[in-house]
């Protein structure tokens, strides 16, 4: 008889929740980050305000909101363990394409280096006030 080796199955115990002191609650069913097989998935973040309630946008500007939902981003990273020095790829999501260029400005101070992967998709999301989410999946 010959022994077949079966892979590893992941458990539970293997997968990670990122719970971040004093940030907004998730707004829906979903958690801000999940840790998992060494990396760090984080959800789409939105520019809201730390410590504020979940839809509490700061921000009128593309760059203002960029800025917040990278910062929100960097923020969960931590809370992980990880880095936005550690992002692999990252996911932006416009409501309003047209303001890509203020976008990419804003988005560019938190990337001075090697940049990540990126896509860029349209925001499907209606909620009020919001111009832009963004995910990101860096290493553990």
């Amino acid at each position: 008889m010959v022994a077949v080796e079966t892979p590893l199955a992941v458990t539970k115990s293997a997968i990670r929740h990122i719970d971040v002191p004093g940030y907004p609650p998730a707004h829906s069913s979903y958690s801000h980050a999940v840790v998992a097989n060494g990396f760090v998935f984080v959800s789409g973040q939105i520019p809201v305000k730390p410590g504020g309630g979940p839809t509490d946008v700061v921000g009128d500007t593309m760059q203002e909101q960029t800025r917040q939902a990278l910062r929100n981003v960097q923020t969960i990273l931590k809370a992980a363990g990880s880095s936005l020095d550690r992002v692999v790829k990252v996911t932006v999501l416009l409501a309003r394409p047209d303001l890509y260029r203020e976008m990419n400005e804003a988005y560019a101070e938190f990337f001075p280096g090697a940049k990540p992967a990126r896509a860029m998709v349209r925001f499907g999301a209606d909620i009020p006030g919001v111009l832009v989410a963004i995910e990101a999946i860096a290493l553990a």
